[in-house]
């Protein structure tokens, strides 16, 4: 299991319309209980352990945990809404090789529309003190309707402030329990089907005007794989079939929650009855959770055909 994606707390200190955490999070997950983990990840081949949340950063103990991780050899990629960022980026520099920071509003007032907070000059002047420490810097948008017109804006943002990549998302809306849901999501959300047109013209005009952008890697997806968030809009409306994701998350990673639930993925909630009393290799490797993962596999799972993320690794032949 080469990638870990470690929760270290459901609380949150934005107020974002396409999550929950924020609403009712409350667990942080212990110092100690990362102890006991670290030698099941050995055993596992485990290299890299994406931290995320809820928001990270305002868990009491995250630079003991990151440092505990990162004292056991594993390399750190952090997940942050940056709120924090500008305060703790120096010492970040020293635990974490990548930070990659949600920024979903390209000018103050769309950020406070879709992230709750008018906190837009703080996460830049995040994403710059981190760059400017040295960590390498992704910006990641998720797409809605409040911001599809404003792609190129946001390329041009995080180049001001020294990140080295962005990279594009659809919202998830179908998938009830995503980001701590208790129910749908925001119907302001999705694109609607009068907003595909506008969409469609405004990756034309990306793909047209930003291809050194392109070309570098600096935008991450490619113009063929971001006119999939346009496929997957008009999905949602009737209008197309969803694409297809490739994805084998599930074979060489895992999501730990800050109560200590396992889940195959981001998206795909583990067995109901868990108990976290057991190990992590055995939660793991029990009959109900590689059950879920054989259902994934064979596609029988109604989440994966609308998932807006697709992560592909290639393996090694392996027996189940």
């Amino acid at each position: 299991m080469p990638l870990l994606t470690l929760y270290l707390t459901e609380r949150c200190n934005s107020r974002c319309v396409s999550c929950d955490y924020w609403r009712h999070g409350a667990a942080d997950i212990s110092t100690d209980s990362v102890a006991r983990l670290l030698p099941q990840l050995a055993q596992l081949g485990t290299r890299q352990v994406l931290i995320s949340g809820g928001e990270p950063l305002i868990h009491p103990q995250w630079v003991e945990i990151a440092q505990l991780l990162r004292d056991n050899g594993l390399d750190l990629w952090l997940l942050t809404s940056g709120l924090s960022l500008a305060k703790h980026a120096a010492r970040a520099a020293t635990l974490f090789r990548t930070v990659t920071v949600s920024l979903d509003g390209a000018d103050p007032a769309m950020y406070a529309a879709i992230r709750g907070l008018d906190a837009f000059g703080r996460v830049c002047e995040g994403i710059r003190a981190a760059a400017d420490a040295g960590l390498r810097v992704g910006v990641r948008v998720t797409v809605q309707r409040r911001n599809y017109r404003r792609l190129a804006d946001f390329v041009t943002l995080a180049r001001q402030h020294g990140a080295a990549q962005i990279s594009f998302l659809a919202a998830d809306v179908s998938n009830a329990h995503a980001f701590g849901r208790n129910g749908s999501a925001d119907d302001q959300i999705a694109l609607t089907r009068d907003d595909l047109v506008a969409f469609t013209a405004t990756l034309d005009a990306l793909e047209r005007d930003r291809r050194a952008d392109f070309a570098s890697g600096f935008i991450a997806e490619s113009p063929a794989k971001l006119r999939r968030l346009a496929q997957y809009y008009a999905a949602l409306r009737g209008a197309a079939r969803f694409p297809a994701p490739r994805c084998n998350a599930p074979e060489f990673s895992a999501v730990m929650d800050a109560g200590g639930r396992i889940q195959p993925c981001f998206f795909i909630q583990g067995p109901a009855a868990q108990d976290t009393r057991l190990r992590f290799d055995e939660l793991l490797n029990d009959e109900p959770m590689r059950q879920l993962r054989a259902d994934i596999r064979s596609g029988r799972r109604s989440e994966c055909e609308r998932c807006v993320c697709s992560m592909w690794r290639n393996l090694e032949p392996v027996t189940h």
